[in-house]
């Protein structure tokens, strides 16, 4: 459960440092057991994927000095403190001075073993903010835009990066939230029309006797209300981007003249004869099966085939689950900036919360979600909240079915590929198949 951390356990007794260090180690816990704090004192380093559990007293350096030096070298590592009846009010000290938490001789083995647990949850989430945090600070170009490190991420950037330049036009598919507008903005940004228009409309917002006009332009006089020429957005988009937002609701009358125009790449303003060449990427970006709704009449299916060529799709926030630690770390920071606030400690708790969630509303709600965190002072909305929390072994099941059906989404359900891809063993692979009852064939659109 908490790969690649250990627990510095410091103990002078032999007896009790090894029936505890075994206790540890049966609750499935990495431990190192060291005689005095000397001996622990190594084992402290900046960074180190440890917890510090010792006595406090040992002969030497006793348990409060080492305490001292784990907090002078990195405050992020817990140390819990093993006191002696009648030592409380020391150890309440102890904490005031940055130790984690302590326990009272005698204890029952239960609760050794949650207080431990417990330091451990906190370090590996503060080893992985911090890990976030460099991320984040690491990153340039397409990589500080599109956050993300899995695979599906990873792999649309570099699709991205290989578009740019070129003059496709290009069909970006995505839920609500998924970020289509911030891509087509990377197409631009990114390509030789970088210091040209990039010109967004919602076609879902245009008013029906309104689209041409707006699209298009028109002469004065060209109807009742021209009282003079207007410029269209093809036209101010020209030598740039034009992001056609929702284009499925474009009516269809409209997608007849946008399909000759990209055709053709000319235009000719309402009330006009001259055709006016314009040089434009055409970015369309949508929510819905476009071919569904062209088999049902309600797209054209010429305008579909058109820009169906170059196609982006962008993934759920639910299939690239390992992103949302990072995503919320990134915009908590960016609220507390523009709020001019400290932006709260995301705790263990809140990490299983976030990853439950499945974000119908994707990025855009985690945006919404990170804001609200920060200005209500570390109290998250989501509508798991109040809900009994993931254990961080339920929350990694849900990572790893998510990685594997988005490799099975990848490679096709072709198994030999997954395997490949993920790394792993054919038997592994399908053990971890039975375990999250996922069916290969639902996935398989070839032999494999």
């Amino acid at each position: 459960m908490f790969e690649g951390f250990k627990v510095l356990f410091v103990e002078d007794d032999p007896p009790v440092r090894t029936s505890l260090a075994q206790t540890l180690e049966l609750a499935g816990l990495d431990v190192q057991p060291c005689g005095s704090a000397e001996e622990a004192l190594p084992h402290v380093t900046e960074g180190a994927q440890i917890v510090v559990v010792t006595d406090v007293r040992l002969p030497g350096m006793d348990g409060l000095a080492l305490l001292d030096h784990v907090v002078a070298t990195d405050a992020g590592i817990p140390v819990v403190l093993i006191t002696a009846h009648g030592d409380v009010s020391m150890a309440v000290r102890a904490m005031r001075a940055g130790a984690y938490d302590f326990i009272e001789k005698p204890f029952a083995p239960e609760r050794f073993v949650e207080t431990v647990v417990r330091a451990l949850d906190k370090r590996v989430l503060r080893v992985a903010v911090d890990d976030m945090r460099q991320q984040l600070q690491k990153r340039s170009g397409i990589e500080a835009v599109l956050l993300g490190q899995s695979p599906v991420m990873q792999d649309l950037r570099r699709r991205i990066m290989r578009l740019a330049d070129t003059s496709a036009d290009v069909m970006i598919l995505g839920e609500t939230g998924t970020g289509k507008e911030l891509v087509a903005r990377c197409l631009h940004d990114h390509s030789g029309r970088r210091d040209r228009h990039f010109v967004a409309i919602n076609c879902g917002g245009l008013p029906e006797t309104l689209f041409e006009s707006e699209l298009i332009g028109h002469e004065l006089g060209a109807f009742t209300s021209a009282a003079k020429r207007r410029i269209g957005k093809i036209e101010h988009a020209n030598g740039g981007t034009l992001l056609l937002d929702e284009i499925e609701t474009m009516p269809v009358p409209m997608q007849i003249k946008l399909l000759r125009i990209l055709q053709e790449r000319k235009i000719e303003r309402l009330g006009s004869n001259e055709e006016v060449p314009v040089n434009v990427r055409v970015v369309a970006a949508t929510k819905c099966d476009l071919r569904a709704l062209s088999d049902e009449g309600k797209f054209r299916a010429d305008l579909y085939y058109r820009l169906n060529v170059a196609v982006l799709e962008l993934p759920p926030l639910r299939e690239r689950r390992e992103d949302i630690p990072l995503l919320f770390e990134h915009f908590a920071a960016q609220a507390a900036a523009r709020y001019g606030v400290a932006s709260p400690e995301l705790t263990p708790a809140h990490l299983r919360e976030l990853m439950a969630h499945d974000w119908p509303g994707n990025v855009r709600e985690i945006r919404n979600s990170a804001d609200r965190f920060v200005l209500e002072i570390g109290e998250l909305t989501t509508p798991t909240a109040g809900v009994a929390p993931l254990t961080l072994a339920q929350q990694m099941d849900k990572v790893e079915k998510a990685l594997i059906e988005q490799a099975l989404r990848q490679c096709q359900g072709r198994v030999p590929k997954v395997m490949e891809t993920l790394g792993i063993a054919r038997k592994t692979l399908y053990d971890k198949l039975n375990r999250h009852a996922i069916d290969v064939d639902s996935f398989r659109t070839g032999p494999g």
